[in-house]
């Protein structure tokens, strides 16, 4: 058995490799530049630094691997697109220049049809890790107040429609205000920002897309996303159930619980009859 990861930033293609190897997978790695983590190289049987917009290189060492399943792992930070010091082979320039408009899906359909016009399946992350999905309930010692979860709530309907419009999938809010919305700069900066508004207290919702594609940019939280609420004094993390990924989750759990932070999985059955 043989998976390839294409790998971005953040925690999850290295739990993904680890995953992958644990059940006797062959590893190949494509390591985005300046993204991905160093540490993959010891986790992958194959290894290769690939520059960001250079798709006929990513596409030619996938081949040479014999790769026909990947999986898309990590965040890549549609900033970059706008920053000079990207340069895109021709085979990006074409693909781009195809493209209705650049929205996250729209980019990330476009390249996974590229991909298996040349015989490489994008794998549902979910279905390939499914003990990395969020749980439905409460899972920290502290639970959400009733004014919470009337915050959860609203944050909920927030981010389902900021997701349908593929703006993003991150909401701060607090006391049915909306403190943040996350865009172009991610999710932790959204709870900086949200967290200065809140002075504390601040509710994060983040939450699937309406018609979430779950082999690209599935929802995920990890330490460094708890890290950052601790940073901006929020209070409660909600987080779609089922259709979200929660890195090493009894460190999170631990780390919640030590900073007296709220962790809950929601779905629309967990949220009924809340006023």
């Amino acid at each position: 058995m043989q998976i390839g990861i294409i790998a971005g930033a953040g925690e999850l293609p290295l739990v993904i490799a680890q995953d992958a190897r644990s059940r006797g997978y062959r590893v190949v790695t494509a390591a985005l530049e300046h993204l991905a983590s160093p540490d993959l190289e010891a986790l992958s049987d194959r290894f290769r630094w690939i520059s960001v917009g250079k798709l006929g290189a990513l596409i030619d060492y996938l081949k040479a691997e014999q790769v026909t399943e990947a999986i898309m792992a990590g965040k890549v930070p549609k900033a970059l697109l706008f920053k000079a010091k990207i340069v895109p082979d021709m085979r990006a320039v074409k693909l781009l220049f195809s493209m209705k408009d650049r929205t996250d899906d729209g980019i990330l359909r476009a390249l996974t049809g590229e991909l298996q016009r040349e015989g490489i399946r994008i794998v549902d992350t979910a279905a390939f890790s499914p003990d990395l999905l969020m749980p439905s309930g409460v899972i920290t010692r502290n639970r959400p107040s009733q004014d919470e979860w009337k915050d959860i709530l609203f944050g909920w309907t927030i981010a389902k429609g900021i997701g349908s419009m593929d703006i993003g999938q991150t909401v701060v809010v607090k006391g049915k205000a909306v403190m943040a919305v996350e865009a172009i700069e991610g999710t932790d900066e959204a709870i900086l920002r949200g967290g200065s508004y809140a002075n504390g207290g601040a509710i994060v919702v983040k939450v699937s897309k309406p018609h979430q594609d779950m082999r690209l940019d599935v929802p995920a939280i990890g330490l460094m996303t708890l890290e950052t609420m601790i940073r901006a004094g929020a209070r409660v993390l909600a987080l779609e159930a089922g259709k979200s990924i929660i890195i090493d989750r009894q460190k999170m759990i631990a780390r919640a619980d030590e900073a007296g932070i709220t962790m809950v999985g929601i779905t629309p059955e967990v949220l009924e009859g809340i006023g």
